[in-house]
């Protein structure tokens, strides 16, 4: 079996686990779809958010209303398409007229994204909005760290955070748009770093940018 399959097949276990552990039973009765997470499984970066929508719950995808369509264009501007990352949320079930996920359904997926983590292998998790970001980032306000890397350890390997707004807040707020801008564009930079990093240690150079 090639190591996508064995991804393939571990997300496919993760996702049967939480309906056979009925994980938020309330939710999972409303909800239309359990949404897992959507793009390649081998990607070295993820994007989480923090929960599914309407548009999502009918779809099965995250990030497929305006704020997918916008984070799809943040994308473009540093020519990335969902195809070359993997999206997700920390909750997987569409909280009743969209609102906010509360502590207890986050506690309650949050080991689910740790074995979706853990299955994907990516190099850089991107939290979209503070709900996410307090896992990874905890007693931290987004306003202070947005865009900046922050390097942690999870389980036995290193990742690293970079923190944004989640494109939903910046829709309502054209600071944000602009702010979400300049940070996609750091993005840009982190990725690349850690993309020459990956090919550094595949071709044994000692080079570091």
């Amino acid at each position: 079996m090639s190591m996508t399959n064995r991804k393939q097949a571990f997300l496919e276990q993760i996702k049967a686990d939480i309906v056979s552990n009925n994980i938020c039973p309330d939710l999972a009765r409303e909800a239309t779809n359990l949404v897992m997470g959507d793009g390649n499984i081998d990607a070295d970066v993820v994007f989480i958010g923090e929960a599914p929508g309407k548009k999502e719950d009918l779809s099965g995808l995250p990030f497929m209303g305006a704020a997918g369509k916008f984070l799809n264009e943040m994308l473009a501007t540093i020519d990335l398409d969902r195809s070359d990352v993997y999206i997700t949320n920390i909750v997987k079930y569409r909280p009743p007229n969209n609102r906010d996920p509360k502590i207890s359904e986050k506690e309650a997926f949050w080991p689910y994204l740790v074995r979706q983590l853990d299955a994907i292998q990516p190099r850089v998790v991107v939290t979209l909005g503070r709900h996410s970001m307090e896992y990874f980032l905890p007693n931290q306000k987004i306003g202070d760290i947005h865009g900046q890397p922050s390097q942690i350890k999870f389980g036995e390997t290193e990742l690293t955070i970079v923190p944004l707004y989640h494109p939903a807040a910046a829709l309502y707020n054209g600071g944000l748009r602009s702010t979400l801008v300049e940070d996609f564009n750091k993005l840009s930079k982190i990725i690349d770093f850690h993309k020459n990093e990956k090919e550094n240690i595949k071709y044994g150079s000692k080079k570091t940018l």
